[in-house]
């Protein structure tokens, strides 16, 4: 995404336009998926006085101002991404936690309905798909057998 769109998009949330969420939004272009570790390295050639926590708080402050989605798999960082809005679901790889998008998977948000709500008004689903990557699968297939 061009640097105007993106300055629009942080004035639009009610942010300054600084070069730490500048950078921070670009490194997400670049690596969808991304834990602050990436993000991190990913910045600090454009921001080498830039800190971990620095990325942090900035991860934390266009999360809240609805810019970024945070994502949690199981035994994973927290990880970060661009695509926002449509209720999207994710699929992750078992072996090298590579993750991918998966659209919604019946219908509009909340795209899947539970049940019972318990009373709940359901706004959000999030499903994680668990599997092999394409990747992975291939490694495996190519691996001596241990019965061998």
């Amino acid at each position: 995404m061009d640097t105007a769109r993106l300055e629009d998009a942080l004035r639009a949330a009610g942010l300054r336009v600084t070069q730490g969420r500048l950078a921070v939004l670009d490194a997400l272009d670049a690596h969808p998926h991304a834990d602050a570790d990436t993000v991190y390295r990913t910045v600090l050639p454009a921001l080498p006085g830039t800190s971990i926590q620095n990325v942090h708080n900035v991860l934390g402050d266009l999360t809240a101002a609805g810019l970024l989605r945070r994502i949690e798999p199981a035994h994973s960082p927290a990880l970060y991404e661009r695509r926002i809005g449509d209720n999207h679901h994710h699929i992750v790889c078992t072996s090298c936690g590579a993750v991918a998008d998966v659209d919604c998977v019946v219908g509009d948000a909340p795209c899947l309905h539970p049940s019972d709500a318990s009373g709940y008004a359901v706004s959000t689903a999030e499903v994680t798909f668990w599997g092999l990557c394409p990747s992975c699968q291939e490694r495996a297939a190519k691996a001596p057998s241990r019965a061998e």
